[in-house]
């Protein structure tokens, strides 16, 4: 299984950046009083707090302050020149015929903006299913990565054995929850202090994907 985001393609060169400018103005209202919008200091504050609590923002503005999640999504994923804000490697597409197994994608993106990054670098016919965040909805509650709950329905829904299963990712969150469940972990990161040592959930480190062999 692979993300997407800072996996596959470099998010952090111009999309991230562009996705936390729309957050950040979308949580200024929420949290606002309705005439004046929250201050940087505040959505900061309340961004880390709700990222260490819940592991992703979105699941605290949802609990409370009654955010629809769809419409966050839609509103932060909206990005007009998406294509143009896209950075991969060449060769994705070799990389994962190459690969043995099934590929299965794993992103707490929606679904609209995954086939779009995904279709850009034309590699989604090398993934023999695309798991997106609406997907990701347990007992009528939204549970993204790292929950292992949903990775653990994901896992019965798609008959797989967590024992045979790697998730290729570059969030230790993820990764942590995934070997929990008995999945091999593979971390990609462009930094890798202290080669040799790594936690003893943590299976590989690479600097990129196509070091994946």
């Amino acid at each position: 299984m692979f993300d997407l985001d800072n996996t596959l393609h470099n998010a952090s060169h111009a999309i991230f950046p562009a996705m936390v400018l729309k957050m950040n103005a979308y949580m200024a209202r929420v949290l606002g009083d309705g005439v004046t919008p929250a201050s940087a200091e505040e959505i900061s504050a309340t961004r880390a707090r709700y990222w260490k609590r819940y592991g992703a923002t979105l699941l605290g503005l949802v609990r409370h302050h009654g955010v629809d999640a769809a419409h966050f999504l839609r509103e932060t994923h909206d990005l007009p020149e998406l294509e143009a804000m896209i950075r991969h490697e060449r060769g994705l597409g070799q990389l994962l015929r190459r690969l043995p197994g099934r590929k299965i994608l794993l992103t707490n993106a929606p679904r609209e903006y995954a086939r779009k990054v995904v279709g850009h670098m034309g590699i989604g016919r090398h993934f023999d299913g695309q798991v997106t965040i609406e997907s990701m909805w347990v007992h009528r509650r939204l549970r993204p990565k790292p929950s292992r709950v949903m990775l653990r329905r994901l896992m019965r829904r798609e008959g797989m054995d967590p024992r045979r299963c790697i998730l290729v990712e570059d969030t230790l969150e993820n990764l942590r929850s995934a070997h929990a469940l008995g999945m091999r972990t593979v971390w990609v990161t462009q930094y890798l202090p202290n080669p040799g040592k790594k936690p003893a959930w943590l299976d590989v480190k690479v600097k990129s994907v196509k070091k994946l062999k």
